[in-house]
């Protein structure tokens, strides 16, 4: 497996949700209080006994408290200084009238305002060096004390410190009128510095502007440009190859189950005897290490007989209706003729019958066409045999006609017989698609790995599997929905993969049909006329390596999977069957909602395992183990630095494809958007010109999501506003959700 990021990212916000008690920024001690009021007067003595503590008496004048204080202590009142300050007039001036109705705010001695009366505050840039500034007033309640009003506090220095700038007027010799000063003055503060405190004032540590960043030369030390902000979408990507994980040799096999938990199921480490000790569902702490297997394969049941050496079953169930009689035009070197599309068909399928016979001679091919009645076309061996009228509408009895008909020869003894039956091949009648693949899947699933191709041009339209009745009964097609939705599921337990072909210029209600293709792995194709044969030769040259496949991703409780049905900590994925080519993604991370369970710490370890269940093509049921250790951070530089866009990209298009499928069209619009920023961003942050390629290219493949969603779709019925697929867009998404990184960069060099 591999991860599209080099960490586990967790936004700071949630990587720090729980220590904010323990990272609060705590005020210094040397700062004033916030809502400091210096008190008009000393508080009272204490009393003296128990009566006089009950009876609260009225506080004496400010004066007599004072003196007696003075008394008490001995205190010798200190000779009044000299004040320094550029608001000297203020402090000198009558004392004001005892209530006057606006008062001036509380202010360090340097920003004191020279008058207390002036027009409404802010209404002029305020300047601490100007005598004339404007004051900062405000309405004072009757019942506050007026602080300006008290005598001022004889041990509360008033002399402006020295050092704190601000052009202060030294002290002078008057006493024979000259005005020499008794001390240097002292520089004047930068004008920035004027009317801030002292102890608000950030001193440059270093002789440099402090306009002006100084640079640096360290690599730890970001760029002032680069940007430390939360990515906007989700790093945190798991790409599993099954393709070559499941066709990888390994020397070495454990027969038999492994250990596992009771409650998550994750494979435990032989040690481990309880489930307590389970990494993923127990009480580790997020660093703890997991002790386990780090890649294992174990073969489930060693004493199951494997199957035979037999090559699948290729079933091709054609549509020979009525309407495979309209022509087309196709191209024959330089001339362009009119064929029926039931012409193009066969010459399709006669060239793929002659081309298999040359590479795979002992693959068994079987024949079965349908109209108003299927047929199983035969050999030399056994003739054909046709259903028709209530035999096609009981299931039932059609999986019985499937398992009483002979299986196919090898096409080394059939092709030729195989030829003349396909060239006398002749259209008329209705499209009883869904009785036909039925049929083939029950004959198909004699042999786990075997594949059908459905190959028409038109809607079912008889009982069983109707899609034709869409705009007069609601009804019939759900229940043709649930048909073709269990028949999917069918063939994903039988081991068989269905691909649906149509011809370009038809409807085929491919919405509806290409559920078959999505559950079992296979491919829904529109193909013009000229590449009809490619189309076919694609779908069969596309072996099945394993069936019956399951992957289950488990992440500690601390990591939440996401665009899952069921969002949690554990998810598996039935994929059904796999190919050489088969690949999907996952997305997980921290949870941002939940606050009972602790989120990752940055720079600790997280543990993540990935299970894989498979039956291999000889009937051997696999489970292959990977557990994986992955690092936690949320610097968001770091994870845009090792970001592998190729795997974002991919799941990207499989998260919105399949949200799409759904009917979730503004979801899927939403997923592909997030994504499409964080990529951005990553593009932007490493300047690869690769990554910009790759991006252009990913842009061409996500243009239907993100603009033209409303040219494939259409509405479903007439007594509904809900939207269903056109064959154009449900072809393109279903291709979309089960594609790989090498279909993307194959189709965009296919439209240049």
């Amino acid at each position: 497996m591999e991860f599209s990021c080099g960490f586990v990212y967790v936004p700071p916000a949630v990587s720090q949700k729980n220590g904010q008690q323990s990272n609060v920024i705590k005020r210094s001690a040397l700062l004033p209080p916030v809502n400091r009021m210096r008190p008009r007067s000393p508080p009272p003595p204490p009393p003296t006994n128990s009566a006089e503590a009950k009876s609260p008496k009225p506080l004496r004048p400010l004066l007599k408290v004072i003196e007696q204080l003075e008394k008490i202590k001995d205190v010798k009142k200190p000779v009044k200084s000299t004040v320094f300050y550029e608001n000297e007039e203020f402090h000198n001036k009558p004392e004001a009238s005892p209530t006057p109705p606006r008062r001036t705010a509380l202010l360090p001695p340097h920003m004191k305002p020279s008058s207390t009366r002036h027009s409404p505050p802010y209404s002029q840039p305020f300047d601490s060096s100007s005598t004339n500034s404007q004051a900062f007033t405000y309405d004072l309640p009757k019942d506050e004390p007026d602080s300006n009003s008290s005598l001022w506090d004889p041990n509360y220095s008033y002399t402006t410190p020295e050092g704190t700038g601000g052009e202060v007027k030294p002290p002078t010799d008057t006493n024979n009128g000259s005005t020499k000063a008794l001390v240097p003055p002292l520089p004047p503060r930068p004008s920035f510095m004027k009317s801030m405190p002292l102890y608000l004032v950030l001193l440059p540590t270093s002789q440099s502007s402090p306009s002006s960043p100084q640079k640096t030369d360290s690599p730890l030390i970001p760029s002032p440009k680069a940007d430390k902000s939360p990515l906007s979408g989700n790093p945190n990507v798991l790409l599993v190859s099954l393709g070559k994980l499941l066709s990888e040799e390994r020397g070495q096999i454990t027969q038999g189950e492994p250990t596992s938990c009771s409650q998550c199921g994750s494979v435990l480490d032989s040690g481990h005897k309880n489930v307590k000790d389970c990494y993923f569902c127990g009480s580790w702490e997020p660093h703890s290490p997991l002790t386990g297997h780090r890649d294992g394969l174990f073969s489930l049941c060693p004493d199951e007989k494997p199957l035979g050496a037999a090559d699948p079953l290729l079933l091709l169930c054609i549509d020979i209706s009525g309407s495979m009689s309209i022509t087309a035009e196709v191209s024959e070197g330089e001339n362009v003729v009119h064929k029926s599309r039931l012409q193009i068909v066969q010459e399709a399928v006669l060239q793929c019958v002659q081309r298999l016979s040359e590479l795979q001679p002992g693959m068994r091919v079987g024949l079965i066409t349908f109209s108003y009645q299927v047929t199983m076309h035969g050999n030399e061996i056994f003739t054909s045999h046709s259903l028709s009228n209530a035999e096609l509408i009981d299931s039932n009895f059609l999986k019985e006609a499937a398992a009483s008909f002979p299986t196919p020869p090898p096409l080394s003894q059939t092709r030729e017989y195989l030829q003349k039956q396909v060239m006398g091949l002749s259209e008329g009648g209705t499209t009883a698609l869904g009785p036909a693949a039925l049929l083939s899947i029950a004959i198909a699933s004699r042999q786990p790995g075997s594949k059908v191709i459905i190959c028409t041009d038109g809607k079912a339209n008889t009982e069983l599997g109707n899609l034709e009745v869409e705009d007069l009964d609601a009804c019939t097609l759900l229940s043709s929905t649930i048909f073709y939705q269990k028949l999917g599921l069918y063939a994903a337990n039988q081991g068989v993969t269905v691909s649906v072909l149509s011809i370009e210029g038809t409807d085929c209600r491919l919405d509806e049909l290409g559920r078959l293709a999505d559950r079992t792995g296979g491919t829904v194709v529109i193909a013009s006329p000229n590449k009809l044969h490619s189309e076919f030769e694609h779908i069969i040259e596309n072996r099945t390596i394993a069936t019956h496949c399951t992957v289950t991703l488990l992440l500690p409780q601390s990591l939440l999977m996401r665009g899952e049905r069921e969002a949690g900590h554990k998810v598996t994925r039935e994929v059904g069957n796999v190919d050489p080519d088969t690949e999907i993604t996952f997305q997980f991370g921290a949870s941002e909602q939940n606050t009972e369970v602790l989120a990752p710490a940055s720079g600790s370890h997280v543990s993540i395992q990935l299970q894989i269940r498979y039956r291999q093509r000889r009937g051997r049921t696999m489970l292959r183990v990977i557990t994986a250790d992955r690092e936690v951070t949320d610097d968001s530089l770091a994870a845009l630095s090792s970001l592998s866009l190729a795997i974002v990209q991919l799941n990207s298009s499989q998260a919105s494809a399949a949200l799409a499928v759904r009917g979730r069209f503004l979801d899927a619009r939403r997923e592909g958007e997030l994504q499409r920023k964080l990529i951005e961003r990553a593009i932007e942050h490493n300047s690869s010109a690769e990554d910009h390629q790759t991006y252009q290219e990913w842009v061409k493949t996500m243009e239907p999501i993100y603009n033209n969603i409303h040219n494939f779709t259409r509405r479903k019925s007439v007594v509904s506003d809900t939207q269903s697929l056109t064959d154009a867009g449900a072809a393109l998404l279903y291709a979309m959700k089960h594609s790989n990184r090498k279909s993307i960069s194959q189709k965009n060099e296919h439209k240049l």
